[in-house]
């Protein structure tokens, strides 16, 4: 017990330490900061397939940006419901909205990585920024990651702030921020360009765009599952750095609406982000097992014995939690529930590498990759 206590305390003050070198996107109070400079021409790119539950409210959200030179292109990639019907009434003929239909995905390609390869060939910006369907942004968002881009910054990206639905999308989602800041060291994704130390979440992504051409764009990484994380590192073998921030002030991400969904986007994403890897995955479940689950066990022991001293690993991981939590604009009380969301974890661990071990498949958006 004394061991995990130790190391618990030295991954509180990891979290702490990470999540301070995350540089964080701001409100601001003096509306468009752009609106009598010159602004630079802003592309922004969305993908679309079957989106008709995000569409309207994906382009209002554009609509109220606090920004002038932009250009809006959607991609309807193959959309068999009532995407485009709802497309052409949400933009009302707005001429900063162009929309194309997608071609037929050719082997050996990833869907949406085809969709975001087919929209760089129509973005005429000096900065390339793609979204999801199912983000919204704040009206403030494209300056502020202007201002953010440093002069050698290629690609800026972060994890959105997640609106919570059903019982797995409150004990899973948010771990997304928890894996940036357990396992990401910041200091060398943010400073260095050392490929390994590489993060993104390809809902929001803003690339400068020689840096995205000199990394070879979408169709360097054609058939990744996980094209967020290998465009990233091809941007820092291009030479550029990337910066990863804390946008939960200015990117909302109604990432998945259903326990369903939370299952299967991430078992789509879980074995394949670690690289196929089974051995990496067995060592991360005995990792939370041993770390985050145990002092459950460490509490009831204590419980029984009254020897309350075994609460503190316990308490340590609520508090892990809890920080991930505030620094990331979530709910607070989740970090209750932290064992219960690692074990979780474990259990989508396993069945994403029983997918790729056995050959099943991984689906999502009625397609199957290998």
């Amino acid at each position: 017990m004394i061991i995990v206590m130790w190391i618990l305390v030295i991954i509180q003050v990891w979290v702490l330490f990470n999540g301070s070198l995350l540089p964080v996107m701001k409100h601001h109070k003096d509306g468009n900061r752009h609106a009598n400079i010159d602004q630079p021409l802003v592309s922004i790119l969305v993908p679309m397939r079957n989106e008709e539950r995000h569409a309207a409210d994906c382009i209002d959200s554009l609509k109220q940006l606090d920004y002038d030179a932009l250009q809006i292109v959607i991609i309807d990639d193959g959309s068999t419901d009532e995407t485009a019907t709802i497309l052409e009434e949400a933009i009302d003929q707005d001429p900063r909205f162009s929309v194309i239909k997608g071609t037929g995905l050719p082997e050996g390609w990833v869907g949406k990585v085809h969709a975001c390869h087919q929209l760089s060939k129509h973005a005429q910006g000096d900065y390339y920024l793609f979204v999801d369907a199912d983000v919204r942004l704040e009206p403030e968002t494209v300056q502020e990651s202007i201002s953010l881009m440093k002069a050698e910054t290629g690609l800026l990206s972060g994890f959105p702030n997640y609106p919570l639905k059903g019982i797995l999308g409150h004990l899973i989602v948010p771990l997304q921020h928890v894996i940036i800041h357990l396992h990401l060291p910041v200091m060398f994704a943010n400073f260095t360009k050392w490929p390994m130390a590489s993060a993104a979440h390809g809902a929001f992504m803003f690339f400068r765009k020689e840096a995205y051409l000199d990394a070879g764009g979408h169709e360097a990484v054609k058939q990744s599952l996980v094209e967020d994380v290998h465009i990233t590192r091809a941007i820092k073998k291009a030479g550029w750095n990337s910066l990863l921030v804390n946008p939960t002030r200015l990117v909302t991400c109604h990432m998945y609406e259903s326990n369903q969904e939370v299952w299967n986007g991430f078992s789509k994403n879980i074995y394949p982000g670690i690289g196929r890897n089974p051995i990496l995955a067995l060592l991360l479940v005995l990792f939370y097992a041993g770390t985050f689950v145990s002092p459950v066990f460490f509490a009831l022991h204590g419980l029984f014995t009254g020897l309350f001293v075994s609460f503190i690993p316990l308490l340590l991981t609520i508090s892990i939690k809890i920080s991930i939590d505030v620094m990331s604009r979530q709910k607070w009380w989740l970090g209750l529930f932290m064992p219960v969301s690692m074990l979780l974890l474990s259990a989508l661990i396993f069945y994403s590498m029983y997918l790729g071990l056995a050959q099943k498949g991984f689906t999502w958006k009625g397609r199957t990759y290998s």
